[in-house]
């Protein structure tokens, strides 16, 4: 087993939990991550970089800067490439940094590994359900159908449904599995879409065993409680902490695959050691949907809270409506299957979150930002 690994990104989210369970189990972890503020806001208080402080080799670095790369890849023989700019909507108002960090930082490592000497024997490279767009659906007449992005003035009319490409008729959502059509609607899905394409490229040209995780909805302890782009679990934790009412968008039915971070570093390390799978994207989610309605009222149930849940009608152009996992490929290559219900990992969410200071939210200043941009109707 290989024992030196590189994770980008690595005092993240998803990183951090990574890197623990990793020590864990004997390997030598290097992180590279520039402790962005939009994430950790003061590192000294970050609790994703505490967590994995003196516990790493850490490297305070930027994917964006070859030399850093130069310096964190030296040694290491697994890389898991995490670091990226999230946020469906924040990409489609700042597309530069998008394209710079998620695209322009992968292509540093793969410049590296192409034209340096290195010791890397496997990369794993964090890929996402954007990448999908609306996903798979099934249209009476037409069958299986990928839904174009839904149309402004359709949902000007409180019509939120997917509609069939070829007769426009209202679908009925599908699980997506990894064959389905790849056609994102935002610049953050984009951007994943290529780092994906760029890191299974070089991992065929290079013949180096390359992952792609196309990550869905990911939730969980340590979570960012004060980054406005992050999922809407923490979003609304932070809001109803705050006393501060709920808007939930369009008509609350729009739906999402949360999948709890413990399983998804178990999957990761699955496809970290795997000796079979090679040049492959797998799918990792919980493979249920759960609607933000049900997120909201759950969220205001568990705190005994009494603000306000306000289905508004609001909606974000760039924003999905559904979305569901099939699992049948990760099940199958990786033996991976979800361990978290939704209902057990919301609980845990909420009482890690209980036990945190209480961050200010800076929700409305995001949306602010979507309105000016005319984003947000």
């Amino acid at each position: 087993m290989s024992k030196k690994i590189l994770i980008t990104g690595g005092a993240g989210f998803i990183g951090s939990n990574l890197a623990l369970k990793l020590i864990a189990q004997g390997y030598h972890v290097r992180v590279l991550d520039n402790l962005s503020e939009q994430i950790h806001e003061k590192p000294e208080e970050s609790f994703l970089y505490n967590s994995i402080k003196n516990k790493v080799d850490f490297i305070l670095g930027d994917v964006t800067n070859p030399k850093d790369w130069e310096t964190a890849l030296k040694e290491q023989e697994i890389v898991v490439h995490l670091a990226a700019e999230t946020g469906t909507g924040q990409s489609m108002y700042e597309v530069s940094k998008y394209f710079n960090v998620n695209i322009n930082g992968t292509a540093h490592l793969i410049d590296l590994l192409t034209n340096s000497k290195h010791s890397v024997q496997k990369l794993i490279v964090a890929s996402s359900r954007a990448i999908y767009g609306e996903g798979k659906y099934y249209c009476q007449e037409h069958g299986n159908v990928y839904p174009e992005i839904r149309k402004d003035e359709n949902m000007q009319k409180v019509d939120f449904e997917c509609k069939c490409p070829i007769c426009n008729a209202n679908v009925k959502l599908l699980p997506t599995d990894e064959t389905s059509a790849i056609h994102p609607n935002s610049y953050y899905g984009l951007t994943k879409q290529m780092q994906e394409q760029m890191v299974l490229l070089a991992g065929k040209t290079l013949a180096i065993p390359a992952i792609a995780l196309r990550y869905q909805n990911v939730y969980g302890p340590g979570q960012s409680l004060s980054n406005p782009y992050t999922g809407i679990l923490a979003i609304f934790s932070t809001l109803i902490r705050n006393k501060q009412n709920i808007n939930v968008f369009e008509d609350g039915k729009e739906s999402r695959d949360f999948v709890y971070i413990d399983d998804v570093v178990n999957a990761t390390i699955l496809a970290i050691e795997s000796k079979t799978i090679n040049n492959e994207a797998l799918n990792i989610g919980s493979g249920q949907a759960t609607t933000v309605e049900f997120i909201a009222k759950k969220l205001e149930e568990l705190n005994n809270s009494t603000i306000d849940i306000n289905i508004s009608g609001n909606y974000r152009l760039g924003d999905i409506r559904h979305n569901i996992a099939d699992l049948t490929r990760a099940n199958k290559t990786l033996n991976y299957s979800p361990s978290f219900s939704f209902e057990q990992g919301i609980e845990l969410f909420n009482d890690w979150v209980n036990k945190q200071q209480i961050q200010k939210s800076n929700y409305e200043k995001s949306i602010k930002e979507l309105k000016d941009k005319g984003l947000f109707k």
